[in-house]
């Protein structure tokens, strides 16, 4: 990583209601196999990978730096393993805004699959000059080339196409995959319905990290750590540190797994996942003692397994996400790219200060004027047509000066200017408070969704609303 810069949704298949004992894969059962309509990713095979990675490192100065030989001699191994596994594999040199002499870009489409509907899962390849970099970031590499692999050998039917990149320049600040994304055609950027992440996937004190958690993105991943009692929680320390962000900023939905850098585990979360608090979750955090004995090979199996049951409900024709696949469905929901795709009174979206966030840093905040108004932001969306049900999801937090039970300053979610639920200065307290909207009568219709709050002549009433995403089944 950059040292710079719903429960169960439905519509996802079954999974196991226990969590299986640590140090064993959910999916290495028969029972959890079926349930999860995805196969178990080999450990070994995941640490098999690790392996090379530090020998690329040990024959090239101890490091896998983009510029140096440790780097292409990691990308030489990469693309060796997915052309025999039949992958479509291009090395795109990085030639503007990278360091200089920095290696290429590693991309690998796997061809079937409509091209038009494209889910990318992505790791940077390249280290820091003080050590080998195996926790950052050969772990989330390693166990991406797995999954890649254990996609060729499996070959089911794919819905949708399967892409699968390994970045260049990730340390020196994001550049490899900001090179990729920027000179993507927006044609191009507009197949991409989500980008996944993993960067540092096997910290030795980490926690369980995804990032945008409620969105419509992560719910597989989130899904599926669920599954084993792992109660994930936001990536903060991550956000705008790893190459998702390349992708963020151009409205493009993103998650991931992360288990943490140089930040420090919580006495709440060391009782909840073990490990020590008050210490970092990565103790050897771009340094040189990043080797193979800072690995936690639990969570690297648990994050490997969360990635192939994130691909099989995204792009396989007999996941569970079927015709209705809500992923994608509303862009830009949680705020944190500008404010692209919404339409309305944008200027209500930023990093407000006095208030945080339900995830990222930024959200909408609508109304708290205290005098007579109307703000709104909305965007067109399409419900996709296989979706029985489609609920619209979205965080809201109400704060009032208002008293009483009279509702006089109101927000409304509204489909094409007919009002679908509303809430009102009544409803004010308690934080942040998942709401939803049913959205069922729409499927296969694309519509405006308008989220907009009124206020009376006085007294205040601000209607904060964040995370906003599709689900369906």
């Amino acid at each position: 990583m950059a040292g710079t810069l719903l429960a169960l949704v439905l519509g996802f298949g079954t999974l196991p209601a226990a969590a299986t004992p640590s140090g064993t894969s959910p999916a290495s059962t028969p029972t959890a196999l079926a349930a999860l309509a995805a196969p178990d990713i080999s450990i070994t095979a995941v640490r098999a990978h690790l392996d090379e990675l530090s020998a690329a490192a040990a024959r090239n100065g101890g490091n896998r730096r983009s510029t140096g030989q440790g780097y292409r001699d990691s990308v030489a191994y990469v693309k060796g393993r997915l052309q025999a596994a039949g992958y479509t594999v291009t090395e795109q040199p990085c030639t503007s805004g990278c360091t200089s002499g920095a290696g290429p870009n590693l991309i690998a489409e796997w061809p079937q699959g409509d091209a038009s509907g494209v889910y990318m899962f992505g790791a940077h390849l390249d280290g820091v000059s003080a050590g080998p970099g195996m926790n950052d970031n050969a772990s989330g590499s390693a166990a991406l080339l797995e999954n890649a692999l254990t996609l060729a050998r499996e070959n089911p039917e794919l819905r949708s196409r399967v892409r699968f990149a390994w970045w260049t320049d990730e340390e020196q600040g994001l550049n490899g995959s900001d090179f990729y994304v920027r000179t993507l055609s927006s044609t191009e950027r507009s197949r991409i319905k989500a980008y996944y992440n993993f960067d540092m996937v096997a910290s030795l004190n980490g926690g369980y990290f995804i990032n945008h958690i409620t969105s419509a993105a992560a719910a597989p991943m989130k899904a599926y750590w669920d599954s084993l009692g792992l109660r994930p929680e936001e990536n903060t320390e991550g956000a705008g540190r790893s190459d998702d962000y390349s992708f963020e900023r151009y409205g493009i939905p993103t998650s991931g797994y992360a288990m943490g850098a140089s930040a420090r585990k919580t006495s709440a979360q060391a009782a909840k996942w073990g490990g020590t608090s008050g210490a970092a979750y990565d103790p050897c955090y771009h340094r040189s003692c990043d080797t193979l004995s800072n690995i936690n090979t639990t969570g690297l199996d648990r994050a490997a397994d969360g990635i192939a049951y994130t691909v099989w409900q995204q792009a396989v024709g007999t996941g569970g996400g079927g015709a209705c696949d809500p992923a994608g469905v509303v862009g830009n929901g949680g705020f944190e790219s500008g404010t692209a795709p919404w339409t309305g009174t944008t200027a209500v979206i930023a990093a407000h200060t006095g208030r945080t966030a339900h995830g990222g840093t930024r959200f909408a905040w609508l109304g708290g004027n205290g005098s007579t108004s109307t703000e709104s932001v909305g965007q067109t969306v399409t419900v996709p047509a296989g979706c029985t049900r489609a609920s619209l999801d979205f965080w809201l937090w109400i704060e009032t000066a208002e008293s009483g039970s009279r509702a006089y300053d109101t927000f409304s979610v509204r489909v094409n200017g007919s009002t679908l639920a509303s809430w009102s200065n009544v409803h004010a307290g308690g934080g942040w408070t998942q709401r939803s909207a049913d959205l069922s009568a729409y499927a296969g219709q694309t519509v405006t969704v308008t989220f907009t709050a009124t206020e009376d002549y006085s007294l205040q009433t601000g209607f904060l609303l964040d995370d906003v995403s599709l689900s369906g089944a």
